[in-house]
């Protein structure tokens, strides 16, 4: 190792040391409290369409296009359906606030900044041989504050329940069935 050389890794180091010793010394609450561990579940659901994912898309990827297939209310109070936009759902006598995340030509991505699960969900259209598509839709959440196992099950059960219902809604809203 040349002179030169030797001088760079041990400037390397320090700014390396300084670095460490200045993110561990900063001042946090002596009384924040410890975060529970995350222990997030992640649902991924699928199911085939009989048209191209540019007429699936245009049936069901509008934002507010949710109150047909999961058969809620549906309000955008911010945004016109990009990225930052926030929609207002009331599901029976529960609402929440979803607000989009990223988008691409056939998906979006969106989250409930308001839970304490860390909700997210993606619906996509993806091709699926000529003139045929598949409807993706993912949920990822923190299921720890559900507490037991059996509580977790319960939760998982009841979300795959309720979206692979919204998928076939989707189908049928496509396919005219």
């Amino acid at each position: 190792m040349t002179t030169k050389s030797k001088g760079l890794v041990a400037a390397g180091a320090l700014g390396v040391a300084l670095f460490s010793a200045a993110a561990f010394t900063a001042d946090a609450p002596a009384s924040a409290p410890a975060a529970p561990p995350a222990d997030y579940a992640v649902l991924n659901l699928n199911v085939p369409v009989d048209a191209p994912t540019d007429a699936v898309w245009q049936k069901i990827g509008g934002y507010c296009d949710i109150a047909a297939w999961m058969k809620v209310k549906c309000d955008l109070t911010s945004g016109s359906g990009e990225v930052g936009t926030i929609r207002h759902l009331t599901i029976g006598t529960r609402s929440v606030d979803e607000i989009m995340v990223a988008k691409t030509a056939h998906s979006y991505t969106y989250t409930q900044p308001n839970t304490p699960i860390l909700y997210h969900g993606t619906l996509e259209v993806v091709p699926d041989g000529k003139g045929h598509s598949k409807l993706l839709y993912t949920l990822i959440w923190n299921q720890g504050p559900d507490g037991s196992d059996e509580a977790k099950a319960k939760d998982r059960d009841g979300r795959t329940k309720a979206f692979t219902g919204a998928l076939q809604n989707m189908k049928a809203l496509v396919e005219g069935k």
